[in-house]
């Protein structure tokens, strides 16, 4: 049984930012987010085939880079939290199982 990528994609950002922010490295929060970037679109690959999980690759780095400038409108961790909802909602319906 595998993780379902829709979890993986929110431990990627909230533990991304949080690691970030607990060491003062963003760098470390990066590769946090990356790695469980990779592994969310491995799971949505494996279950669903290539082409949902780049679109899910996609909508993780968009919902990454999206969410800075929104921490400039409404705060930190509600800009975190906000794109990790839709992204998990994305990664659910990406990786749904078709058939």
């Amino acid at each position: 049984m595998s993780i379902p990528s829709s979890l993986l994609t929110s431990a990627g950002l909230i533990g991304g930012f949080a690691v970030a922010r607990a060491t003062k490295h963003r760098h470390w929060g990066g590769v946090v987010a990356a790695g469980a970037g990779l592994a969310a679109m491995e799971t949505c690959r494996r279950r669903t085939g290539v082409v949902p999980a780049l679109a899910l690759g996609a909508t993780y780095t968009a919902a990454l880079t999206g969410s800075h400038p929104l921490a400039k409108k409404i705060g930190a961790w509600p800009s975190v939290f906000s794109v990790t909802g839709a992204t998990a909602v994305a990664a659910h319906l990406l990786a749904k199982h078709r058939g």
